[in-house]
């Protein structure tokens, strides 16, 4: 069985969907179109030979003719704009009903749950930046060892705790037990355990978060495990999916560390998916509207293909996706509704200029096509 290697850049949309206004989106998204505009250009060598600068206009990125990629840009069909949504997408599971969400903090019933679950009234309780939500309310917390809650545009329950004033056991038992308690009407798509360090004023988050996702229903990956068809985990792959079919997992401080853990698969693993997010494109880079910061991360990840090219082996094939936009020049800190690209290499029967798609279930069909399982 040849390997299949799916890397997602997380959040690096390529154009707005046609319904974007309805999400609540300004005009014109375009994540990494806008990101290279307000840089001057971009200097992407690698995906340019690959086709990215035919999906999408990038300056500095020249559109190519011909290929030994295929390129499309894949339209969403899922309701919603958030990881859950995109990544189930993948993996054949369409959202009908977008997830809930917060934007004036949870209501009294949930926050009663959460305060039985810690034994204690959390702190915040409202819809804020996580890096500014610490900073603002971490010393009331280690001063008074109650928990930080927050939310965001998207349906999360975030709850955000030092690692020397709540252990990490604890900050995980009580993101798990509110997991459970989330039931409907208020099934959030995402808990997430935001822990961080450090003293007042020079708090950082750490690479312990832990994110606990609504179960998703039957989807691909049950499927190759059910066909013994091992996955292999990088970034937070495996908290999204709930670990469901996961063969292992390596968890990672940080995008170039992702690319790192990926090779070393490559290079040892004989068969299977190796399925990888990029988490700092969208946590570090498009939420805080970091448009350098997020053109730079592209530059570095392009830097990197000639590593994952010279990896792959006869019959094996290397995707590049992404699950949304976070247009790091729109205003706010809210995803955005976006085409994502679909970037395959390997596939013998299909390169060049794919138009759009309809679906990112193309992923998955992918997978499927590649590992040849059934």
């Amino acid at each position: 069985m040849p390997r299949h290697v799916t890397i997602v850049l997380d959040s690096a949309g390529v154009g707005a969907l046609p319904d974007a206004a309805s999400y609540g989106d300004a005009a014109g998204a375009n994540t990494i179109g806008n990101a290279a505009l307000a840089v001057g250009g971009l200097s992407l060598p690698n995906f340019e030979r690959l086709g990215l600068g035919s999906i999408t206009p990038i300056l500095g990125v020249a559109p190519v003719a011909a290929t030994a990629a295929a390129h499309a840009r894949l339209a969403e069909r899922s309701r919603g704009k958030d990881t859950i949504t995109g990544h189930w997408e993948m993996v054949g599971i369409i959202t009908e009903v977008p997830f809930r969400t917060y934007p004036h903090g949870f209501p009294p019933e949930v926050v009663a749950m959460f305060a039985e679950i810690v034994g204690c009234a959390p702190l915040g309780n409202e819809t804020a930046s996580g890096t500014e939500i610490i900073a603002r309310l971490g010393p009331r917390h280690q001063q008074s060892g109650r928990p930080i809650l927050y939310t965001s545009a998207d349906s999360v329950f975030q709850v955000a705790a030092h690692e020397e004033t709540v252990p990490l056991p604890t900050l995980y038992d009580w993101c798990e037990r509110a997991r459970a308690g989330l039931v409907a009407p208020h099934n959030v798509n995402r808990v997430i355990a935001r822990p961080f360090a450090g003293a007042p004023g020079e708090y950082v988050r750490t690479s312990n978060r832990r994110d606990y996702p609504v179960a998703a229903p039957a989807n691909l990956l049950d499927r190759l495990a059910a066909a013994r068809v091992p996955i292999h985990a990088v970034g937070k792959i495996s908290d999204i999916y709930n670990a469901r079919g996961i063969s292992t997992s390596t968890r990672v401080a940080d995008d170039a560390e992702a690319i790192d853990r990926t090779l070393d698969l490559m290079a040892r693993v004989a068969d299977g998916l190796i399925f990888t997010n990029l988490n700092d494109f969208d946590s570090k880079y498009g939420h805080r509207r970091d448009v350098r910061g997020y053109a730079a991360a592209l530059e570095r990840l392009d830097r990197r293909i000639p590593e994952l090219l010279g990896r792959l082996r006869a019959g094996d094939r290397l995707l590049f996706t992404a699950d949304h936009g976070c247009d790091p020049t729109a205003p706010g800190s809210d995803h955005t509704r976006e085409y994502v690209p679909f970037i395959e290499v390997g596939n013998p029967g299909r390169s060049g200029g794919w138009g759009t798609l309809e679906g990112l279930q193309r992923v998955g069909a992918s997978i499927e096509e590649t590992l040849r399982w059934n």
